[in-house]
């Protein structure tokens, strides 16, 4: 079975899984212990903050672990909408997480805020302009994801934190999907907070981080014994917040190589697909796009007949964001960029895990058209 469904959840890394064994077995003490054991857990989750700071560009201490990319969407927003709420008014894009959505909606239900989000155009990018245009000096907040989970479009992050920085507007990104794939440097993007989930990673599910600039206010969302400089109570998940920071480090130090690589084989796929599927649709920006993620729709099929065609063909994959699967609606992110609701209804999502062979990409390739031609009855099944 050929898994391109790394968008979903990434393999464990090998070496991290090397590296985390001893704290699970051995070094299993609580950081907060004043005894050998918990001096040793202390060490390791130093050296994960000081490994993932060195990632991101930032200090250590402004490095807070988490149990994933949802909890630190939820701390960034929530937290700093909470704690100086200025002038109730937040600003973010159509094609969020729903982590970051939905943070937004309990704000403006529970507390009084005001949402605006920012349109995005038939490739499901947002217009920077339409963000400067948006943002104030009544804004709390400004949240806009890095690369969409769904259709792979990369936004113009740093331009928008730019247009943040000229109105003193804290800015934060959703780089759950662009950390490994894309830069993090969070100076050079201009962001004041990044969320990151270290199982897009190579890192076991269950761990993440909230990079928050230090002289921001943040109301915690956990309280209780005050760990993380009291932004994040509760024990730190120490082999968690090491396997994050080992994953971060080395995706980073084959970024360049894996982008390349992956990106052939994606625009392989995308190729053949297109050449043997004409109704085909591309979604997503044809460039600015993750290098590892392809997705398209089949008009005239049901996505989900497809995924059951490419697994009896030896291919996982999915038909959209994991965190939507069940559900009968069409996926928010397709119709904000335009596509109606049996459009939308066709979308499957294929994305590379670094682990991937040109060999297996090469064989998902092939797979596609026919499992599209078995779903309209155009071919028989082999």
């Amino acid at each position: 079975m050929i898994y391109l469904d790394a968008a979903a959840t990434a393999p464990v890394r090998e070496d991290v899984l090397q590296t985390i064994a001893p704290l699970l077995t051995r070094d299993f003490g609580n950081p907060s212990s004043s005894h050998g054991a918990g001096e040793t857990a202390a060490r390791a989750l130093d050296y994960a903050r000081r490994t993932a700071a060195g990632v991101l560009g930032c200090r250590p201490g402004e490095i807070v672990f988490t149990s994933g990319g949802t909890e630190a969407d939820n701390l960034a927003v929530k937290g700093w909408a909470l704690a100086a709420p200025r002038g109730r008014h937040l600003v973010s894009s159509a094609v969020e997480h729903p982590a970051v959505l939905e943070s937004l909606d309990f704000l403006r239900r529970v507390h009084g805020f005001r949402v605006t989000l920012v349109p995005v155009d038939a490739e499901g990018r947002a217009d920077p302009e339409a963000f400067r245009a948006a943002v104030t000096a009544e804004t709390t907040l400004c949240t806009l994801m890095y690369a969409n989970n769904e259709v792979g479009t990369v936004q113009p992050v740093a331009e928008v934190g730019e247009h943040c920085r000229a109105l003193g507007v804290p800015f934060h990104t959703d780089a759950v999907q662009a950390a490994g794939w894309l830069p993090l440097d969070v100076g050079a993007l201009g962001v004041d907070a990044m969320s990151i989930s270290g199982h897009k990673l190579g890192a076991p599910k269950g761990s993440g981080l909230l990079y928050v600039r230090g002289s921001l206010p943040l109301e915690p969302l956990l309280h209780g014994g005050g760990q993380e400089r009291g932004r994040r109570s509760g024990t730190e998940n120490v082999a968690g917040a090491v396997a994050l920071a080992v994953a971060l480090a080395r995706g980073e130090a084959e970024r360049s190589e894996a982008a390349e690589r992956i990106g052939r084989y994606r625009d392989h796929l995308v190729r053949r697909v297109l050449a043997e599927v004409p109704e085909a649709v591309l979604t997503g920006h044809p460039e600015q796009r993750l290098p590892g993620h392809a997705s398209f729709c089949f008009p005239g099929t049901s996505g989900e007949s497809v995924l059951l065609e490419l697994e009896r063909a030896g291919v996982q994959c999915s038909s959209g964001s994991a965190c939507a699967a069940g559900r009968d609606e069409p996926s928010p992110v397709l119709t904000a960029m335009g596509y109606g609701p049996d459009v939308a209804g066709t979308a499957v999502r294929f994305s590379f895990p670094r682990s991937v062979t040109e060999a297996e990409a090469a064989l998902a390739a092939s797979v596609v058209g026919p499992a599209v031609a078995r779903v309209r009855g155009l071919a028989p099944r082999a």
